[in-house]
């Protein structure tokens, strides 16, 4: 089993930056809606926390990935599974949180709110997973 953990860091009004690491190592930055669970107890259900579509991080937990193909832009993302409240939750990229619509986006934070490099990231852990899932491993995402 192989576990990804995206800690958030820095709460916006309008985004979430953490960091993602792969087994303890960290491999990039994250850039997400604004986090709305305030709690962490992994739903939306309290007072205060009322999703917004489109404008909201996906609430804290543990989530299975896969490898989908993504449509739209006709390309393999990492998929994750299982998430309370939402649909279509993916890992991309992506430079603000206007491209984010719920999912995670990753690359580097080296300007205020946005990622950089962001494709070049996006594509070198979807091949990452990919090769996990080939070998027979499973991918797992906690967020915290």
């Amino acid at each position: 089993m192989i576990n990804l953990e995206l800690k958030r860091k820095f709460f916006a009004e309008d985004y979430t930056i953490g960091t993602l690491s792969i087994d303890g190592k960290r491999y990039s930055h994250t850039l997400e809606d604004k986090t709305r669970d305030l709690n962490k107890d992994g739903d939306l259900d309290d007072d205060g926390e009322d999703k917004i579509y489109g404008r909201t991080a996906i609430p804290y937990g543990r989530y299975k990935i896969s490898i989908v193909f993504w449509k739209k832009h006709n390309i393999y993302v990492p998929y994750l599974h299982n998430v309370t409240a939402f649909s279509g939750i993916l890992i991309h990229s992506g430079s603000s949180a206007k491209d984010t619509e719920g999912c995670i986006l990753v690359g580097l934070n080296t300007v205020k709110g946005r990622l950089t490099k962001s494709r070049e990231y996006a594509r070198k852990l979807t091949i990452l997973i990919q090769q996990y899932i080939i070998a027979g491993h499973e991918v797992y995402i906690n967020i915290i």
